[in-house]
């Protein structure tokens, strides 16, 4: 059980849960500040009516993916990882259209090969939030009971079973892998990232 310090003494977390939001608000804000120094955002982003959006996916989603599209747009990440963003005019950068594509290709999926353990619990579910060039697609993980900033990552490679999860938010992951403190296993390290960061806007 992770502790922090408030006051004297080692205070658990899950006795003091305002505290313990407000570290992974912090966390979350800490990553956001870091690709922006990392990779300040080549244009302005459209604006994005977000009631709108979550009126029409019939979820909130999370703060920090909100924040990255107000600043980034949806946007292509060293030429290999593309963000999703609500709305966008070209269908194969829509998160709309890939949260359509992929819970109908999932449920065929799962009729040929076994679920993941993450996917396993009555009631989880994903939705996708980034692609890439290699066919790999990057969802919001969500378990029964979880707020949207708690979603973590759950990552599909694009020709093959296998599932990876990363306990970050989706700033988080991208923030981590683009400094090399994170690896993902399912991502090409060819690629992954660039020596020289790289962000385009595709909406």
């Amino acid at each position: 059980m992770r502790a922090f310090r408030a006051g004297f003494g080692a205070v658990s977390e899950a006795f003091y849960p305002a505290a313990a939001s407000l570290l992974h608000n912090r966390r979350v804000t800490a990553a956001m500040e870091q690709l922006r120094q990392l990779v300040p955002p080549p244009a302005p982003a459209p604006d994005t009516d977000w009631n709108s959006v979550e009126s029409a996916i019939g979820l909130r989603l999370p703060a920090d993916y909100k924040e990255f599209i107000d600043t980034y747009g949806g946007s292509r990440w060293e030429n290999y990882l593309y963000v999703l963003a609500p709305g966008c005019p070209n269908d194969s950068y829509d998160l709309f259209e890939w949260k359509d594509w992929q819970t109908e290709a999932l449920e065929g999926l799962w009729e040929f090969e076994p679920r993941p353990a993450e996917l396993t619990e009555k009631g989880t579910r994903v939705i996708p939030w980034a692609t890439t060039d290699n066919g790999e697609m990057l969802y919001w993980l969500i378990r029964p009971g979880q707020g949207p900033d708690d979603w973590t990552v759950l990552i599909n490679e694009g020709r093959g079973p296998r599932w990876e999860h990363v306990p970050h938010t989706c700033t988080q992951f991208l923030a981590a892998a683009l400094t090399g403190d994170l690896r993902p296993v399912l991502l090409s390290d060819n690629y992954f990232p660039l020596s020289n960061h790289r962000v385009e806007q595709v909406a």
